[in-house]
């Protein structure tokens, strides 16, 4: 068996426990292994010939290339998003595809709350102030230049009501926020919970934490006029994907004082140019992450835990996590 990981660098690996990865067998035939830290579109085919196994986060396998190697037997994405593979193309060609699922729950849920607390308590803002010497020239012990909120008693609302949405619900509760849950993008029934209209959750929440996957019903679903909706004090997190939240009107909507602030892990388009709008330095009360929340170590562990777990099942009748 002949194995290749196209990105291999994007699992930040160093600090991983990768032994029984690479010891891994399949029905007691070993795996030969070969890493590439990156890969670019030229490159793609010719890593991917011959190779019995692959395994890509974010490199692109279109119909043509998976036409051309019809040896394959697995993809395995390392992430949960499967829109950078042909789904369709590998079914008709009998190549099995899988995901990792529900490996970073808890690393993406404590990033939500890392960075609602830190834009209610100010603390870019004081941590600059202090760096620049306003605690040292303040007339007494403290300084209290900005204003501090408490989350307890404002209204939470999600959109995205998944495994990382149920979870978001659960520590909003636990912080004192009343909840509410956004109507299924997709249209899905959920009789288990009392759904709001969006419009609904745009008038009445003060914040607002996103974790839809991107779709044709999600993409640019804040925008203009969601922000005109929203109260003044309002907060917007997007720790779902890029071009969920229209960045243009997200930066007019700022600039405007039309909600309080935003806090973002992606953008539409990653990494972004240097000359990306969202990267200005006028854009107030805006904090951006370059896509970690998913990344802790223990979530990506439990990714390469995962793998093992799909690497082996190919000697099964029935693949761990097949998407196809």
């Amino acid at each position: 068996m002949h194995a290749t990981i196209l990105d291999y660098q994007s699992l930040c690996p160093d600090d991983l426990a990768l032994d029984a990865l690479f010891d891994c067998q399949i029905g007691g035939q070993r795996i030969n292994w070969t890493c590439y830290d990156s890969t670019q579109p030229e490159q793609t085919a010719a890593r991917v010939s011959k190779q019995d196994i692959i395994l890509t986060n974010k490199v692109v396998l279109d119909a043509d290339l998976l036409a051309a190697n019809t040896q394959l037997k697995l993809i395995i994405i390392l992430a949960t998003g499967t829109n950078n593979v042909d789904l369709t193309a590998a079914r008709a060609m009998g190549i099995a595809v899988a995901n990792i699922v529900a490996y970073s729950t808890e690393s993406v849920v404590q990033q939500t709350f890392a960075m609602l607390l830190s834009l209610k308590s100010q603390l870019p803002a004081y941590t600059a102030a202090v760096s620049q010497g306003k605690w040292s020239r303040s007339d007494f012990f403290g300084l209290l230049d900005y204003q501090i909120n408490e989350v307890a008693g404002e209204t939470l609302a999600i959109i995205g009501y998944g495994t990382i949405g149920r979870r978001v619900k659960q520590v909003a509760e636990a912080l004192g926020m009343q909840v509410i849950i956004a109507e299924s993008l997709s249209g899905e029934a959920d009789h288990s919970n009392k759904r709001v209209p969006l419009d609904q959750i745009y008038r009445q929440a003060d914040v607002i934490s996103i974790h839809s996957p991107l779709s044709d019903q999600s993409k640019n679903l804040i925008d203009a006029r969601a922000f005109a909706l929203m109260k003044s004090s309002a907060i917007v997190l997007n720790l779902g994907r890029g071009g969920i939240v229209n960045e243009s009107d997200l930066i007019s909507a700022l600039k405007q004082g039309d909600i309080a602030a935003a806090a973002t892990d992606v953008l539409s388009q990653e990494p972004p140019a240097a000359n990306h709008p969202m990267l200005a330095d006028d854009i107030p009360n805006l904090m951006i992450t370059p896509h970690t929340a998913w990344a802790s170590r223990q979530a990506r562990q439990q990714l390469i835990e995962q793998v093992i777990e799909i690497l082996q099942s190919l000697a099964n009748p029935t693949i761990v996590n097949q998407v196809n």
